[in-house]
């Protein structure tokens, strides 16, 4: 079947210093982000990729967030941009959403899973080990109230599978549509990207594996806000920089066949709304 896909901004964010972040020079750019999520129409009913923030992050953000979370990023917190909002708005019930599959969960990837209790939690199991048992520099990046309703984890672990190159597990099998989970790991531990396969071919929501589209480019660039922003919050550089390389190498070489966005880019989020 052909699978009917929603793009969804679930928290726009409006950071400090926008030069240095969107690389437009523009001082009166807010250079606002976004947690680009998708909403999939499946044969078993509603698939969400990521869920952006939820419900109760935007009734209190500075509890539910931090106050460094606040600071940094200072999200709009808007109940409008919720995914249960707008998937209702869609015409659809919350409760339709059967499956939710996370790149990774950070507190700006996972607020609304309280949102669709009911969905299973399609999740790469080093990812699911990271966020029960968080070391010191993990911590603050996971909100386990944001889980604190005990989802249904479905956790998954490599078994050999490839597609283009890359690692991959066949997520959800009772769906009659392939959504991979693609492990590119280096922003967590058990960071993903998410594949699905379209009747115009294979999109790619590659998460927090990169932030910026021109770093998809024939001549990769980054703000160097970005970049550094990006360095501090890997947990592992290395693995990040090499499936950055890959990702780019992917980009290049397939000619449209792969389309690759990422979780924050603004600019990406519009070519498909």
């Amino acid at each position: 079947m052909a699978l009917k896909i929603h793009h969804l901004n679930c928290g726009t964010m409006c950071p400090h210093g926008a030069p240095l972040i969107n690389g437009y020079g523009k001082l009166t750019d807010n250079g606002h982000m976004v947690c680009h999520c998708l909403l999939i129409e499946s044969n078993d009913g509603l698939v969400l990729v990521d869920t952006g923030l939820g419900i109760e992050d935007t009734r209190n953000p500075t509890k539910r967030l931090g106050h460094a979370f606040m600071a940094a990023v200072r999200p709009t917190a808007d109940y409008r941009e919720t995914a249960f909002l707008q998937i209702k708005e869609l015409g659809f019930k919350p409760e339709d959403v059967r499956h939710i599959l996370v790149t990774h969960l950070d507190l700006d990837h996972a607020g609304g899973l309280g949102d669709f209790p009911q969905a299973k939690v399609h999740i790469f199991a080093p990812e699911f080990r990271a966020a029960m048992n968080p070391n010191w520099r993990e911590k603050s990046r996971y909100m386990p109230h944001q889980w604190a309703h005990n989802p249904k984890w479905v956790t998954y672990e490599t078994e050999g599978d490839h597609w283009h190159g890359f690692d991959s597990i066949r997520a959800i099998p009772e769906l009659e549509d392939e959504i991979l989970l693609v492990p590119l790991v280096g922003h967590t531990r058990g960071h993903s990207g998410i594949a699905v396969n379209t009747e115009d071919g294979w999109l790619l929501h590659c998460g927090d594996a990169y932030f910026h589209h021109n770093q998809m480019s024939n001549d990769p660039s980054c703000p160097i806000g970005l970049e550094l922003f990006q360095r501090g919050l890997a947990m592992n550089n290395k693995d990040r920089v090499h499936n950055l390389q890959r990702l780019q190498t992917l980009a290049q070489s397939t000619h449209g066949e792969v389309q690759l966005f990422s979780a924050h880019d603004a600019f990406e989020l519009s070519r498909y709304q």
